[in-house]
């Protein structure tokens, strides 16, 4: 069906258009069907949607005889925490993420709030296709209760953690500028600021649904956050997607940094603390390499996708993991991107350093990324152009790992078709940005070619 995606992230598609209330309900009976009928803890984001859609979604999960414990507009962390304090057999978070308004999807995870693996994903897509779900008589149907206490939990699991210190933090006096895109952060966020010691401004913190920018906190949708955090002296503006997972930073001067440094910096701070393994995806900056190195440690590369992260982790014993998009992994906490628990690490990182957000960033090698996308008319489409590219630069030094990466000594640039909407993304870094620019631009070319031919074909 046109714009509905299935992928290791999940679910997701368009209201009004593939992703309706009959084909939630079967995912939902599928998911039920794959979890035996056991507990399930569900919320949302502040989609104007959600409410459709969380409907459709405990309709299904109580046809399969699924327990439901609803906790609420949350950011997905915070959901997948409570499914792990309460040992829920799944959880279903209903978002689309970074993706525009008038999507949403589900995201699914399995025991402990982990995101699902590759076998269960496999499992879910048979049961779905199939549409064998496992429907339960009048007297089995599972029952539906709410829980309002998930976002105070996970704050106090934060407050928690060994490496926080609030005596050091609220000493610093930290004024920060906190941007949630009216998303599943606009709550927690600035209470968790609060309780650290900051003073706290808020930007588009409203619940409502109505995204006054892009849910990507890309750099072009940053431009208020930018303003507002130079003009009212804070010491560091943040910002988050819809659910929440990720987070990017701008300066004390209003400059806005790349989501890639979200990890890099993160990872700088954490791993001098734990000497413990790194993991991050095949189209994450360089810079935690030179972080790895630093302290004497290894990373490991996976395939983009938290999932993916999640499993390297756990087979290693990773300390930390993590994306170029601004989410980062922390085990002791749960093993899922947490933009929430990184305004904490950030927040430390900047009271017991001392030192502002560019000085931090002048202390790890730079590099230069561009990323760009190019829509495609369906996920097939993508497939056939990838396999294209592999051909036409089977010359060059390659990593398949995902899509197709061209490797050189000093630059790299990332070929893979998106999991979450129909477009194949090109990411490139190199030591200058016109070069890591002119890279990507050559290969979008040569992508959108490929793709004329492809769709000619047909």
């Amino acid at each position: 069906m046109e714009n509905l995606i299935i992928s290791a992230s999940g679910v997701r598609g368009t209201i009004g258009g593939s992703f309706s209330p009959t084909e939630i309900s079967r995912f939902a009976t599928a998911f039920g069907t794959l979890i035996g009928g056991q507990t399930v803890v569900v919320g949302r984001d502040t989609r104007t949607s959600g409410e459709m859609v969380r409907g459709s979604l405990i309709s299904g999960l109580v046809a399969t005889g699924c327990d439901v414990i609803d906790v609420g507009v949350c950011p997905t962390p915070t959901i997948l925490l409570t499914s792990k304090k309460i040992g829920a057999e799944g959880s279903v978070t209903i978002t689309a993420s970074h993706n525009p308004i008038d999507w949403n999807g589900l995201k699914l995870a399995t025991k402990s709030g982990r995101l699902l693996s590759a076998d269960a994903q496999r499992q879910f897509q048979e049961i779905y296709k199939s549409e064998k779900a496992n429907l339960v008589s009048w007297d089995q149907l599972g029952s539906v209760e709410t829980d309002d206490s998930a976002i105070d939990y996970h704050i106090a699991q934060i407050l928690e953690l060994d490496w926080i210190n609030l005596d050091q933090i609220r000493h610093r006096s930290l004024k920060v500028a906190i941007d949630a895109g009216n998303g599943a952060g606009s709550m927690i966020s600035p209470m968790l600021l609060r309780q650290l010691g900051c003073e706290v401004i808020e930007i588009n913190c409203t619940p409502n649904g109505i995204f006054p920018r892009s849910s990507e906190p890309n750099q072009e949708a940053l431009k208020e956050l930018c303003q507002v955090t130079k003009s009212e002296g804070a010491h560091v503006g943040l910002a988050h997607d819809g659910d929440a997972d990720r987070l990017v930073l701008v300066s004390d001067q209003g400059v806005p940094l790349s989501s890639e440094y979200t990890y890099a910096l993160i990872a700088d701070f954490l791993i001098g603390r734990r000497n413990g393994n790194l993991v991050a995806t095949v189209s994450t900056s360089r810079m935690l390499d030179d972080v790895a190195d630093k302290y004497g440690v290894e990373l490991h590369r996976t395939p983009v996708g938290v999932g993916y992260v999640v499993e390297k982790m756990e087979q290693i014993g990773a300390a930390l993991g993590g994306e170029g998009t601004g989410g980062v992994i922390y085990p002791e906490i749960l093993h899922t991107a947490d933009g929430i628990t990184s305004i904490a690490a950030i927040v430390q990182l900047l009271a017991s350093s001392n030192k502002n957000v560019m000085d931090l960033v002048s202390l790890i090698p730079r590099y230069w990324m561009d990323k760009k996308k190019i829509d495609m008319p369906s996920q097939d489409v993508s497939e056939a152009v990838l396999d294209s590219a592999l051909t036409v630069f089977e010359n060059d030094d390659l990593d398949t790992m995902d899509g197709v990466k061209r490797i050189w000594d000093d630059k790299w640039v990332n070929i893979r078709k998106s999991g979450t909407e129909p477009v194949i993304r090109v990411f490139s870094e190199a030591r200058s940005i016109q070069e890591a620019k002119d890279l990507c631009n050559s290969t979008v070319e040569t992508l959108k070619s490929l793709m004329k031919h492809v769709t000619d074909c047909n």
